[in-house]
């Protein structure tokens, strides 16, 4: 089907799917996608939710009818130019310790990437990350595109408790758990910084189209800055074919 095309996401809500594959300039254009339809929708509006193809916008259906939604969307996407800026964001750099104890899946990582954990460790906090989206918890920022020689598949059995912090990776993604929560990504390090706090003005630390470097700390510097050495709970043994 023809891109980009709206799908209806509910009564109050539409998906406006502007790409199908995962590539760095998207943020330019969802950037644009987003200021516009705040101009758009004004008052009208609940919310918006940008991802990595897509966004989904969500108005309030006793102010306007999702017809008159859909007109408004379609009359921004015929106008819609790349927002040049929007796409820059924020930099930060988050101290990570890169340790096997609160790291459990670094050698998983290792042998499946045919590389040493070390050269794993530089890999992953030598590159830059952009925020794609946030999801899946409060504070949890999708990030990418990660370095090809670590893609590696998320755990075939999830953990029922991933410690706040942790920094993982899966498929050409990475992120860091604002939270305990369950989580099947592969575990290599923790940071110790607020990924989402009530206090914070818009909560979150990351925000959509924001830069992220990981970089490496020991574990004394870890500590300073107020980070759990609890160990994490190992990864259950892998299926076997």
């Amino acid at each position: 089907m023809a891109l980009p095309r709206l799908e209806p996401a509910g009564i109050d809500s539409w998906m406006v799917r502007l790409f199908d594959t995962i590539e760095e300039n998207n943020l330019l254009w969802l950037a644009a996608l987003t200021h516009d339809c705040e101009a758009a929708f004004g008052e009208t509006l609940v919310d918006l939710v940008p991802s990595y193809t897509t966004l989904l916008v969500t108005f309030d259906p006793m102010r306007i009818s999702a017809w008159r939604a859909r007109e408004k969307l379609s009359q921004v996407l015929a106008n819609l130019v790349p927002d040049d800026a929007g796409g820059e964001g924020e930099q930060h750099e988050i101290a990570t310790w890169y340790d096997p104890s609160v790291g459990p899946d670094l050698d998983r990582v290792a042998r499946l990437s045919g590389m040493s954990v070390d050269d794993v460790i530089k890999t992953h906090s030598f590159q830059e990350y952009r925020v794609f989206a946030l999801g899946f918890s409060p504070g949890f920022a999708f990030m990418g595109l990660l370095d090809d020689s670590l893609k590696c598949p998320r755990m075939d059995t999830p953990r029922q408790k991933v410690p706040a912090g942790s920094v993982a990776i899966a498929g050409h993604q990475t992120a860091a758990y604002p939270a305990v929560t369950p989580g099947g990504w592969n575990l290599i390090g923790r940071t110790a910084a607020r990924l989402f706090d009530r206090n914070r003005e818009g909560f979150s630390l990351l925000k959509v189209g924001d830069r992220v470097r990981f970089v490496s700390v020991d574990r004394q510097t870890f500590e300073n800055e107020g980070g759990d050495v609890t160990p994490a709970e190992p990864a259950r043994e892998e299926k076997t074919s």
